[in-house]
């Protein structure tokens, strides 16, 4: 099978370069074309824009940073639309909001603010954000959670086979989204109430190790807290999940939060925290990130 690749950040070069190892062609498009060279030594082609890519793919995958990103990707100059047509498939795989995949989609009715859109080309459209960072990306463990056409989702099982071990389809358009975003604002929480309970046993006089060994034994045991506690006692965060990213889903989460008129207090909280974090500059690192503004708090 050969696919199109559009962003190649940290999840974007992992995921790509899965595909190349596991026996797909890949034709590979990122803003820093430069990017694209490591992959290039793996098999990969360049494609010099978008279009370019789409145009010689049957399929093409996006993984981009945000809402922005992934319009941008599509309805700029030199962009998916301008080569997109029947018998083609777009698989966004970005963290997004519900109504950006429908804008990219153009699955509405009534007016459509943006008319032009796969569908309305008459290709077939599939968002499938994951859950699961570097590591996962990179081992082909990630969980796919994919929505809209059913048709294409059963084409492109090959390559979620490779880049995941589950692949769950969700239904309409907007239900992978909402998906990733109920799973990342869970797992955001998680982090910064993980992140308190740690500089609350430091300051009471425990040894936060000791936590982390009483955790993993315990109701709450799970793999974040085992993977991510002893580097983050090191104050050490290679971004595996920018923590820029994880404050962008937890505001995406708060939003359809407001839209369907749930109480999220504890999501609230956490995202001021990630904000906090944010301002400080530590977007660029891990999302861990979020427990140094803990630490630096005073008693």
């Amino acid at each position: 099978m050969e696919v199109g690749f559009l962003g190649l950040g940290i999840m974007g070069k992992a995921m790509s370069m899965n595909l190349l190892k596991n026996g797909f062609k890949v034709t590979v498009w990122n803003r820093t074309l430069s990017k694209c060279n490591e992959l290039v030594e793996f098999g990969a082609t360049i494609g010099e824009t978008p279009a370019e890519v789409v145009k010689n793919c049957k399929y093409t995958i996006a993984m981009l940073s945000d809402p922005a990103a992934a319009l941008s990707v599509v309805f700029d100059k030199d962009g998916v639309l301008e080569q997109i047509g029947s018998g083609k498939g777009y698989i966004d795989m970005s963290t997004v909001d519900p109504e950006t995949s429908t804008k990219i989609s153009a699955v509405c009715t009534g007016f459509c603010p943006y008319p032009q859109a796969i569908t309305s080309k008459g290709a077939s459209f599939l968002e499938a954000p994951v859950s699961g960072s570097k590591q996962p990306a990179e081992t082909g463990q990630l969980v796919i959670l994919a929505a809209g056409d059913k048709a294409l989702y059963e084409e492109v099982i090959p390559a979620f086979d490779v880049l995941g071990k589950k692949s769950f389809f969700l239904g309409q358009i907007g239900n992978g989204a909402k998906m990733k975003l109920v799973v990342n604002m869970i797992m955001g929480s998680m982090m910064n109430a993980f992140s308190e309970g740690l500089v609350l046993a430091e300051r009471s006089g425990l040894n936060p190790s000791n936590l982390l060994d009483v955790l993993d034994l315990g109701g709450i045991a799970n793999p974040m807290f085992r993977g991510k506690g002893p580097a983050m006692l090191k104050s050490s965060h290679s971004p595996a999940f920018p923590l820029k990213h994880q404050q962008k889903d937890m505001r995406l989460a708060l939003a359809l939060g407001d839209e369907n008129a749930v109480s999220m207090p504890v999501a609230a909280a956490a995202n001021e925290s990630f904000k906090k974090a944010r301002s400080m500059g530590l977007g660029d690192l891990d999302f861990s990130a979020v427990y140094e503004i803990l630490k630096a708090s005073k008693e």
